[in-house]
């Protein structure tokens, strides 16, 4: 049985949402899904965060609606609560690990080295996100990152800095599960309703993804 963290690999991006009204929520979430893309990560950047996840929980079952920036174990219980059904943190905090699987939240912190690999390794977390992606290194430092732990059985979800044109070199790599992809709904694009850019940028992702899986 694929867990929630499987089906979001399958999509191969997870669109990395800050959403400053609780307004865009559903107009997002349509989007999102008539492009078939149907997962999305909103980050706790917001004060509308909690509220748009609760939204789309509840209005939009069949969106994978996970949470970012999730700092706090406070944060986990307000983001499960909510309707999260997985959170993701730009570092490794193991109060907040923990507070996730006691939770019973899947959890995906952030990692920037090898130090960072075996911490999350040790607390059982075998999805990491590789965090600033660019600004560390790109592909040539995950894929270094990547040959040490490989049979371990992690994988990555590269995030900061990533686009079209470099999405494929991402997804080529063995260990990558899927890109957070920020470009994907921006702030300024949603207050200017423009949906129907934002779909086409959902299938532009999706026809990369097909082609570096050899779909």
């Amino acid at each position: 049985m694929p867990t929630v963290l499987d089906r979001v690999a399958e999509f191969g991006v997870v669109p990395v949402i800050a959403i400053d009204s609780p307004a865009h929520a559903l107009p997002l979430a349509d989007v999102l899904l008539a492009a078939g893309l149907p997962v999305v990560e909103i980050t706790f950047r917001t004060a509308a965060a909690a509220e748009v996840i609760r939204i789309l929980a509840k209005e939009r079952p069949d969106l994978i609606v996970g949470a970012g920036t999730v700092l706090t174990p406070e944060t986990v219980k307000v983001a499960m609560d909510a309707g999260a059904r997985f959170a993701v943190a730009p570092g490794l905090n193991p109060r907040v690990v923990k507070a996730a699987q006691e939770l019973g939240l899947p959890f995906v912190p952030g990692i920037a080295n090898p130090t960072d690999i075996e911490a999350g390794l040790e607390l059982g977390c075998k999805l990491l996100k590789f965090f600033p992606a660019e600004a560390l290194g790109g592909t040539k430092l995950l894929s270094a990152l990547s040959a040490p732990y490989k049979h371990t059985g992690v994988r990555f979800m590269p995030t900061g800095g990533i686009s079209p044109a470099n999405l494929e070199a991402y997804l080529k790599i063995e260990t990558v599960a899927a890109v957070g992809g920020t470009w994907i709904a921006k702030k300024e694009d949603m207050a200017a309703g423009k949906w129907s850019e934002i779909a086409q940028r959902c299938r532009d992702a999706r026809a990369i993804v097909a082609k570096a899986r050899g779909k």
